[in-house]
């Protein structure tokens, strides 16, 4: 599996407008191949006034987020991305991690 996340610092007085980006989004993940399951998560609040979100996305492998980063529904999912940055403090952090090992 591959697990492919992005970290987003927010300021405390917008993250219900973040929040509600996220819910009332149209995701374009369901039924690409390779993809198996999505989070948005939310982290602590910091003490200078933020708070960390992750999204969170599982994939059987690499390549098949590679190809979801390559496709018309990842740009039709992102296509307003930069409208919504002043929501959060800086660029999303990108993180991608093959799994190594997976106890159910």
């Amino acid at each position: 599996m591959y697990i492919a996340m992005n970290r987003f610092t927010v300021r405390h007085e917008n993250a219900k407008a973040f929040e509600t980006l996220w819910l009332q989004r149209d995701s374009q993940l369901k039924g690409l191949p390779g993809f198996i399951e999505f989070h948005m998560l939310k982290g602590p609040e910091t003490d200078g006034g933020t708070i960390l979100y992750s999204s969170h996305t599982v994939w059987e492998d690499e390549d098949k987020f590679r190809d979801w980063t390559r496709s018309e529904a990842f740009r039709a999912a992102h296509k307003d991305a930069g409208t919504m940055s002043n929501l959060y403090v800086g660029p999303p952090q990108f993180e991608g991690f093959t799994t190594i090992q997976t106890i159910s």
